[in-house]
């Protein structure tokens, strides 16, 4: 791959994607990008839009445009096609409200040759084309802070969508009130985070993440403290018993995230071992639902039954 792009070839393709934008009424642009470009001129390009995105695999990258002050995600997968690698890039907008739903985008990106951005593409957001935002979490009535919610809801979606070595993963995180959600529940058998340093337990560090997802397949919860570190893995829930109104052909984990939510203050994150649906559940009630499907947008559902499962 060259450090740099062909900088006529790259600014045109950009100047044509702001014309087409203009026609199509757009509310953005978004480059895939993975070189070297002249950050000040595309900023200057940039400015005529309504907002301005890179997409990108390289930290490099990440970094000089974000200096630049042009937004910019990082995308996970470098092996995945062009079209996921949009999908994800416009995934990572809304989430980081960049985007909106409902937008329509104007896409730059590399599909015939690797080495020069040669493709542009009309892209519409549909509302069902989404992911959680930090506005869908802000509705939620908790101490727990915004990016220690988001940062664990990311995860279970990851864990839902991708499973572990090819096998679905079921798991659960119990978020806020760490203390009573400790009393309200027992060891399963050995914890894997006990005795480990506080910010080696952090969800915020990504390598505490990918250790989490290794042991995801454990029997048991994850509880998670406000700050987002890890208090207890493999724990199972015993809490008092109360009456629950949740729909039908939900299976245990389900009930046992509804039950603890009731008890305490806290947040539980439910993940579906047979669909990677990820349910979030505050005082006892279903209040957001997200259906991960692996390697494609994710796409909300209504609150209908489903066979139980876990």
């Amino acid at each position: 791959m060259k450090s740099t792009v062909d900088k006529k070839s790259f600014f045109g393709m950009v100047d044509a994607a702001i014309k087409l934008g203009k026609i199509h009424e757009a509310d953005g642009l978004l480059i895939l990008l993975e070189q070297k470009v002249t950050w000040s001129r595309l900023k200057r390009k940039l400015d005529q839009v309504e907002t301005g995105v890179i997409a990108t695999h390289s930290t490099e990258v990440l970094e000089a445009a974000q200096a630049a002050e042009i937004h910019c995600v990082l995308l996970e997968n470098p092996e995945a096609t062009v079209q996921n690698q949009l999908t994800q890039g416009v995934l990572l907008a809304v989430t980081e409200d960049i985007l909106r739903h409902g937008s329509t985008l104007i896409a730059v990106y590399s599909n015939f040759d690797t080495e020069q951005i040669d493709s542009i593409s009309v892209l519409r957001l549909t509302e069902r084309l989404g992911r959680l935002t930090a506005r869908d979490l802000r509705r939620l009535k908790t101490k727990v802070p915004l990016e220690t919610l988001k940062v664990v809801v990311d995860l279970a979606v990851q864990i839902g969508r991708e499973g572990r070595e090819g096998k679905a993963v079921g798991t659960m995180f119990v978020v806020g009130d760490h203390r009573k959600v400790l009393d309200e529940s027992r060891p399963a058998g050995f914890d894997p985070v006990k005795g480990y340093a506080k910010k080696e337990r952090s969800l915020h560090d990504s390598k505490t993440r990918e250790g989490i997802k290794e042991i995801a397949q454990l029997d048991g919860m994850f509880v998670v403290a406000s700050d987002g570190t890890v208090e207890g893995c493999g724990r199972l829930i015993d809490t008092s018993p109360v009456e629950l109104t949740i729909s039908k052909g939900l299976g245990a984990r389900h009930f046992a995230g509804a039950a603890i939510s009731k008890n305490t203050k806290a947040i539980a994150v439910v993940v579906s071992q047979s669909s990677g649906t990820v349910r979030i559940f505050q005082n006892g009630e279903v209040v957001l639902r997200i259906e991960p499907l692996q390697r494609k947008a994710m796409k909300w559902k209504e609150l209908d039954p489903e066979p139980a499962s876990d």
